[in-house]
């Protein structure tokens, strides 16, 4: 059997036990979505030493795995305080979802975006755009906005967004260092400081007791992908 059918029918088995392999949970759907951009092609190419546009783009979506399942981790006390952190939510059109929705026991809703960016660059706001190092990213926010909107009109109540940056330094006015950013009214703030960021905006009472908030979630966000 030659080198390259040995390498083949590894790329081939890999891609299956992946592909198929899907659990649900923190994490589940971007990990998913690295397993299927790599196909048996796209692992071959990896494993000659070739990479792909499609493997760089599944090394994010990992990366973001990654981001998601850390976040999760830090809440696990929060849900030991009464809260209900519900992951990986579709959105009812489309093939959108959210990572996670935090809802405070007095009914305080928050809707969660954990990203793992490169550390080596700091996230900045400059003359209205958001930038990682040099690179403007402010697109990049145009699906969290698009969330927040939607889940806000679901639950018929108001929802703060807070994205957790897992790695970067965040900069303020003048390039000083700072806790926390706002863009275009999502919260940013450092990942470890995700919880107390929660305990703390959870003191202020929601428009809905927390138990109708959950309800109305369970029945308008399924888990994602549908039918997991």
């Amino acid at each position: 059997m030659s080198l390259l059918l040995v390498l083949v029918l590894t790329a081939a088995a890999a891609y299956a036990w992946h592909r198929y392999g899907h659990r649900p949970g923190p994490g589940a759907s971007a990990a998913a979505r690295a397993r299927q951009l790599r196909t048996p092609l796209v692992r071959l190419a990896t494993l000659l030493g070739i990479t792909t546009q499609a493997e760089r783009k599944a090394r994010r979506y990992d990366a973001g795995a990654a981001g998601e399942r850390r976040a999760a981790a830090r809440l696990k006390a929060l849900t030991r305080e009464g809260w209900t952190i519900l992951y990986d939510r579709a959105l009812p059109r489309g093939r959108a979802n959210i990572d996670a929705l935090a809802i405070a026991p007095n009914g305080w809703t928050a809707l969660l975006d954990p990203k793992r960016w490169d550390s080596r660059f700091p996230i900045s706001i400059r003359a209205g755009r958001l930038y990682h190092g040099k690179v403007d990213v402010t697109d990049r926010f145009d699906g969290v906005l698009h969330e927040r909107a939607t889940v806000s009109r679901l639950l018929a109540t108001d929802i703060v967004a807070i994205v957790a940056m897992d790695g970067p330094q965040l900069l303020g006015p003048h390039g000083r260092p700072a806790t926390e950013l706002v863009f275009r009214g999502v919260r940013i703030v450092p990942a470890d400081r995700l919880p107390n960021v929660l305990r703390i905006s959870g003191r202020f009472p929601g428009q809905r007791p927390a138990a109708d908030v959950k309800a109305i979630a369970n029945s308008t966000l399924p888990h994602y992908p549908r039918g997991r």
